[in-house]
């Protein structure tokens, strides 16, 4: 039995790795983030930077772990996101006012500059304003932190999270989206780097009418244990969501993690909901655990349901493109390449897109080297 949430990290027990919710997490490697050993240390830190269109009126202010709009879009479910609020005294709350159209995305660069971190930042967006927010990780730390996205009504965000991390970083954020009356919420979910990556998006809606597309791209190389357990709780009537992650996985010990929580209460009627979960094995060694789960409490929903592939490369498409003059290494470039295509045009920014299709074939380089 899973703790409640809370922002007390007290309220959850030291995690051994036998609960439904740790099983498949390699929690020696974790570096002391689920037993509380992990503290903050003088030589951890990383560096920071919000960039935001000129005169687009969004606001960025450092603000007291306190602060009522902090933790308002989802309290912890686990002992690592608890243990990041309570271990940060600051948080970073970027507003964007309603009824703004920006043409240009919001941008935060996190660089891991070595030690143990930790953060939380909150994202507010207005009533009926559109914004692209870009998350995007880099360098080497252990870090926990809590992202919060709270949508006004109307609103329309899409936000892309990449982690580029160094090959020995350690990252574990659970991300909050609060869904206002029939705004649109898009997540893109990509990750490429660090040790032991576990990244928890989470949907609630907070009227009806609401909209959320989680979608997910990741790529596990050797020895790396990415993770992305995903809940959408569908409380409010009329929303839909829906869920798309997919994987390649090359190497010995690569661990590929994907959870997929869709639950639909017995107030959630005219419900429309579908998450999918698709896998490719390059090489031998490497492990894949997808589980989708779906629970309904109502009949009187528009449509649910799930799938989970996990598979090697299909023969029938490497034979065709062989067929056709283009040799072996090409074909198989194509067919990753065309198996991330549709994720990577979600993302909607171009030098967003550009970098990762060239760290997409930078990684298909050494799967055939």
């Amino acid at each position: 039995m899973s703790a409640p949430p809370s922002f007390d990290v007290a309220d959850f027990p030291v995690p051994t790795g036998r609960e439904e919710e740790w099983r498949f997490t390699p929690l020696e490697r974790l570096r002391g983030l689920h037993d509380g050993s992990a503290a903050a240390t003088a030589g951890g830190s990383v560096k920071a930077e919000v960039t935001t269109p000129e005169g687009s009126g969004v606001t960025v202010e450092t603000v007291s772990r306190d602060d009522a709009r902090v933790g308002k879009a989802g309290t912890p479910v686990d002992r690592v996101a608890a243990q990041a609020f309570s271990a940060v005294e600051k948080a970073t709350v970027i507003t964007v006012p309603a009824e703004a159209v920006l043409t240009e995305p919001v941008r935060v660069s996190v660089h891991g500059e070595g030690g143990v971190t930790f953060g939380h930042t909150v994202f507010r967006i207005g009533a009926f304003a559109e914004v692209v927010l870009v998350l995007d990780h880099t360098g080497d730390t252990v870090r926990a932190a809590n992202v919060d996205f709270v949508v006004g009504d109307g609103a329309k965000v899409t936000v892309v999270s990449v982690q580029d991390w160094a090959d020995t970083a350690v990252h574990c954020s659970q991300h909050n989206a609060l869904v206002g009356r029939d705004a649109t919420f898009k997540s893109v979910v990509v990750t490429f780097g660090g040790d032991v990556v576990r990244i928890h998006p989470r949907v609630t809606y907070a009227g009806p009418g609401g909209e959320a597309e989680l979608y997910g791209l990741y790529f596990t190389d050797g020895g790396q244990h990415q993770e992305h357990r995903l809940l959408v709780d569908h409380s409010a009537p009329n929303c839909r969501s829906n869920v798309a992650y997919k994987g390649a996985l090359q190497g010995a010990d690569a661990h590929a993690v994907w959870i997929g929580d869709v639950v639909i209460q017995a107030a959630a009627t005219g419900t429309d909901t579908y998450e999918l979960n698709r896998n490719l094995v390059l090489t031998d060694g490497a492990r894949v655990d997808s589980v989708p789960n779906l629970e309904i409490e109502t009949g009187e929903i528009a449509g649910a349901g799930h799938a989970s592939a996990t598979g090697r490369f299909e023969d029938e498409q490497l034979f065709y493109l062989m067929a056709r003059g283009i040799p072996e290494e090409e074909a198989r470039r194509l067919v990753v390449r065309g198996f991330f295509a549709e994720l990577i045009q979600q993302i909607g920014v171009p030098d967003v897109e550009e970098r990762l299709i060239a760290k997409l074939t930078a990684e298909l380089e050494r799967s055939i080297a």
